[in-house]
Formats: structure tokens, sequence, C-alpha cells
């Protein structure tokens, strides 16, 4: 796995985020459905997802994010903790197993790695290949750890304290 490979190479600890973390990112202060607020109408100012762009049959968005693949980081406004890229072009694993709602989760933030399905990950935040209804804060399902999409991606997290 990437972050232990970057652990060992640097010699610092770095973790995908929790399920926790991840919505804390995503919301950036916010109790709207996404950080730009509610709208999914003016969601190709703010996220890569199906937009008019593309040239397969998901094309949901009633307007045109400029990018027909993935979109280079930075091309769509931050949240308001200046963080790029968390609601679509990719949609994020998180280190927490496939749990079917949030009872008995950890209320500290950090992953939920026990019991359930932990052959099966959370995705977070939405994709490329998205509607613009799943490109939201809350916005979540699992897959199997062995799936790989060009859509999957993470964000990294490196720990501080011991």
């Amino acid at each position: 796995m990437y972050v232990e490979w970057l652990s060992r190479k640097t010699g610092k600890r770095y973790r995908l985020l929790s399920e926790a973390e991840w919505e804390y990112v995503a919301r950036a202060g916010t109790t709207t459905s996404r950080y730009w607020g509610d709208s999914e109408g003016v969601q190709c100012k703010h996220a890569n997802g199906a937009g008019r762009e593309r040239t397969w049959d998901v094309q949901n968005a009633a307007c045109r994010d400029g990018h027909e693949w993935t979109a280079p980081v930075g091309s769509y406004s931050a949240n308001g903790f200046g963080v790029y890229d968390v609601l679509g072009n990719v949609s994020e694993w998180v280190e927490d197993c496939r749990h079917g709602d949030y009872t008995g989760a950890p209320d500290d933030g950090k992953a939920w790695v026990s019991g359930g399905n932990c052959g099966r990950r959370v995705v977070r935040g939405g994709s490329l290949v998205d509607e613009p209804r799943n490109l939201r804060s809350a916005d979540r399902f699992w897959s199997s750890t062995g799936t790989r999409y060009y859509f999957y991606g993470f964000r990294i997290a490196r720990t501080l304290t011991p």
C-alpha cells in the first residue's frame, strides 16, 4: 500500500483519512449538502462531476465543467479550509471498513476498522462519473479493497503525534 511505502521511505507515519476526518474536511465548517451550498446547478464551478463534456452515457449536470476526464488538481474553487477537489474528480478511499450505518462507530474521529466487512472499504466524495446528487459531503458507498478504477483515489494524512 502506498502509505506504508511512503511511511517507510520518509520515516514519518502516513495513513488514509478516517471517514470522520474526510467528512470534516469536505464540509469545511458548513452544514449544507456541499461546501458551496445545496445547489447542484453550480457544481461545474466547484467540482468535476458528470458534466456535459462526457462522451459516454453519463451526462447529468446542467453545466459544463471543462473536463471530459479527470481534471488537474486545483481546477475548481477550494472549500472553506482551502482544500481542493474534495468533491468530484475522483471518489476517495478512506480507512474505515464497511458498516451499514454509524451505530457503534468511534466517537473520537478514528477509523472504524473493527467489525463490519473490512474486505470492503468506504469510498467518499463522488467522482467525474457521478451525477450531481452524489457530489455531496455526506455521500458514501463502499467497494471491495481489490477494486481499481480511474475515478478512485485517496487523500492521505501525516500523523503528527506518536
